[in-house]
C-alpha cells in the first residue's frame, strides 16, 4: 500500500511538505521587531479545519490549519491560533448550535466573542463550511444521490454563508480572511465500474454548484482558496498509475489524498492537508 501510494504520488507530482508548527518561544527573541506584534489566527469550520483523520480524530494544530499556521508564524513569530472548528459542523449548526459544545452556545457566537475582544489584532482567519450540508445527500452503499436534499443544503449555504462572512469582516475589519471551496470526494466511485462513473460524474456537477455558491456568498468580504482545483477536479487526463492501471488524473487524485478509496472516509490525509495548506497559503499573500 505504501509503495502504491508514493508511486501515484510520483506520477502526480503532488508531495508537498508540511512544516512544523512551532511553539513560541520567548528565550528566542532577538528584537526583531515582528516578534513584539502579537496577533491572532483564527480558524473555523467543519472537520476539515479540525484536522480530523480516521481512527485518530480531531486535531486542531494539525491539518491544514496546522500547515498555514506554521507559515504565518515563519512571518509573525507570536501569532497565536484559535481554532474553533468543530467536526460535522454545517453552515446551520454553525449559526445555531448543537453540535459542538460552546459556552456562547455557537461556533459563530464563539468567533464573534473572541472578536470583540480580539479583533483588531486578528491578522486571519479561515473557514470552510457547506461540505456536510450536503455530502450526506449521496449515499456511499447504494450510490444514490438525492438531488432534493441537494439542493435544500445548497439553499441553506446561500442563506447563511453570506452573513457570517459579513460579520466576520466587521468584526475583524484587518484581517485577511480566506474562506476554502470543496475537492470531491465522490468522484472514488469512478471505481466502482459504470454505474459508479455515472455517479462520479454527476458528483462534479455538484461540487461545482457547491463551489459556485460558496463563491457567491462569499463575493468581496473574503478570498476563496481554490481546494477544487489544487484536487485537479475537474482535470480527466488518463494517468498510468502501478498497480491500478489508468486513471482519471481527478480519481487518482483522490484516492492519493484522501481517505476515501481505501476507507469510503472523506477527509484528507496529511498529504492532502498539506495542499490545502498550500492553496490557504497562496491566497494570504504578503503578510
Amino acid at each position: 500500500m505504501k509503495r502504491t501510494l508514493l508511486a501515484l504520488l510520483a506520477c502526480l507530482g503532488l508531495v508537498v511538505g508540511v512544516a512544523a508548527v512551532a511553539s513560541a518561544d520567548p528565550r528566542h527573541d532577538h528584537g526583531d521587531p515582528r516578534d513584539r506584534a502579537v496577533g491572532y489566527y483564527l480558524a473555523l469550520g467543519d472537520s476539515l479545519a479540525a484536522g480530523y483523520q480516521p481512527g485518530l480524530g480531531d486535531d486542531k494544530t494539525g491539518g491544514y490549519v496546522g500547515g498555514t499556521y506554521a507559515a504565518i508564524r515563519a512571518d509573525q513569530p507570536r501569532t497565536q491560533l484559535v481554532n474553533l472548528a468543530c467536526s460535522g459542523e454545517t453552515v446551520v449548526t454553525l449559526v445555531a448550535g448543537g453540535m459542538c459544545d460552546f459556552s456562547r452556545g455557537s461556533q459563530l457566537a464563539q468567533a464573534v466573542s473572541f472578536l470583540r475582544a480580539h479583533g483588531r489584532t486578528t491578522r486571519t482567519i479561515t473557514l470552510d463550511i457547506g461540505a456536510n450540508d450536503v455530502q450526506p445527500c449521496v449515499n456511499r452503499t447504494t450510490l444514490v444521490i438525492d438531488t432534493v436534499c441537494i439542493q435544500a443544503g445548497l439553499g441553506h449555504i446561500a442563506a447563511t454563508l453570506p452573513t457570517v462572512v459579513k460579520k466576520l469582516r466587521t468584526l475583524a475589519p484587518h484581517a485577511t480572511i480566506v474562506v476554502l471551496n470543496y475537492y470531491n470526494p465522490f468522484l472514488a466511485a469512478w471505481l466502482l465500474g459504470p454505474t459508479g462513473q455515472v455517479v462520479a460524474e454527476q458528483s462534479t456537477a455538484l461540487q461545482a454548484q457547491l463551489n459556485t455558491v460558496i463563491a457567491t456568498a462569499v463575493g468581496t468580504r473574503a478570498r476563496v482558496a481554490d481546494v477544487a482545483t489544487s484536487f485537479r477536479s475537474t482535470d480527466q487526463t488518463p494517468v498510468s498509475v502501478p498497480g491500478l492501471g489508468t486513471l482519471p488524473t481527478n480519481v487518482a487524485t483522490i484516492c492519493t489524498l484522501t481517505w476515501m478509496c481505501g476507507k469510503l472516509d472523506i477527509h484528507a490525509n496529511d498529504q492532502g492537508y498539506a495542499l490545502m495548506a498550500h492553496t490557504v497559503v497562496a491566497r494570504l499573500g504578503r503578510r
